[in-house]
């Protein structure tokens, strides 16, 4: 399996990429969104990191990754080397052979630069998932789609009679995603790379990477686990500055998940101000309890220290600040802490 990095266990500095939600700010168009994945991945591809990933959410609408394939070949077309993929495909969204004739294609037309990780999640609310016409226990089959989705994607199909074209023989190199000891599980016995949602879900990432490290079946795919740990990032030029907009970054983000699935509603400060000290919002921003935030130093220190913990081979930032100028910032301030530039 071609990963493009070698295993590095738990190194000083293992590699470094990024997860992009195609942030869309108040009062943008979904197409400004987009378009700045492209100024994104430049940067970063500039800047060292090894790969950038897409998320697909649906229904939100700060998120406009909705269609991470899409992207990665729009972006694709505007770099040159850096790896892209999707961080990930909600695989109980989609046919097995969909999903593999649009990453096979992706694959023949950018040779070893693309990436599929999966989730077994929808991605979405109830509600969504009816419009998106799925069985709400289509991911009770997730186990099977990843096998047979291994299949369309390698030399045998598990489907008799049927293969991807695209897609067939192109081995685009399948990450499963996770935030619960199942994925770890699965990816430990199919002896798949596993990617850890820790930016949003912190609660099992030790027990999650322990389990899939003892559990690691060698694969024709992999020889050793391979851990991919997320973790949130805010950098700013000072500590301070940091601080200052992390707080910003949580005020946005207890007011955006209050206002989930409610279009045209919102919250004034002072009543912000109220629910930040509520159960509630507690639970909301311990979704970001792993955050470097601080200036180039301590972020480059933090993320260091971090994937020591974690066991991780490489991190995946989730930069979480309030523009895209800042936004571009914290990737270059991230890199020069880190030494990716060195």
């Amino acid at each position: 399996m071609d990963m493009d990095i070698s295993v590095t266990g738990v190194a000083m500095n293992v590699p470094l990429s990024v997860l992009d939600f195609a942030t869309r700010y108040d009062g943008e168009a979904p197409a400004a969104a987009l378009h700045r994945c492209v100024d994104l991945a430049q940067r970063a591809e500039a800047l060292g990191y090894t790969r950038v990933w897409y998320t697909e959410h649906h229904n939100m609408p700060t998120v406009i990754s909705s269609s991470p394939a899409i992207i990665i070949g729009y972006v694709a077309s505007h770099t040159a080397r850096i790896r892209l993929g999707a961080g990930g495909v909600m695989l109980p969204n989609h046919s097995p052979l969909v999903v593999a004739e649009q990453f096979g294609a992706l694959a023949e037309m950018y040779p070893n630069r693309i990436d599929l990780g999966l989730g077994r999640a929808p991605g979405t609310d109830s509600r969504t998932l009816y419009a998106l016409r799925r069985d709400a226990s289509a991911y009770e089959n997730f186990p099977r789609d990843v096998v047979e989705l291994q299949g369309f994607l390698g030399d045998t199909s598990r489907v008799p009679g049927v293969a991807a074209y695209p897609g067939q023989g192109t081995h685009v190199p399948l990450i499963i995603l996770g935030s619960s000891l199942f994925g770890a599980d699965l990816a430990a016995q199919l002896g798949l790379p596993y990617s850890f949602a820790s930016h949003f879900a912190p609660r099992l990432l030790h027990e999650a990477i322990a389990h899939y490290r003892e559990n690691f079946q060698p694969s024709e795919e992999l020889a050793e686990p391979y851990v991919i740990a997320a973790v949130n990032v805010t950098a700013a030029e000072t500590s301070e500055a940091a601080a200052w907009e992390f707080e910003r970054v949580k005020r946005a983000r207890v007011r955006n998940m209050l206002l989930r699935g409610a279009p045209g509603r919102d919250i004034s400060d002072a009543d912000l101000d109220a629910v930040l000290d509520s159960a509630q919002a507690r639970q909301i921003l311990d979704m970001l309890r792993y955050t470097a935030v601080g200036n180039a130093t301590e972020v480059g220190e933090y993320l260091r220290t971090f994937a020591r913990d974690a066991q991780a081979d490489e991190l995946m930032i989730s930069v979480q600040a309030t523009s895209h100028e800042e936004s571009l910032a914290c990737l270059e301030l991230t890199a020069r802490g880190y030494g990716l530039d060195s």
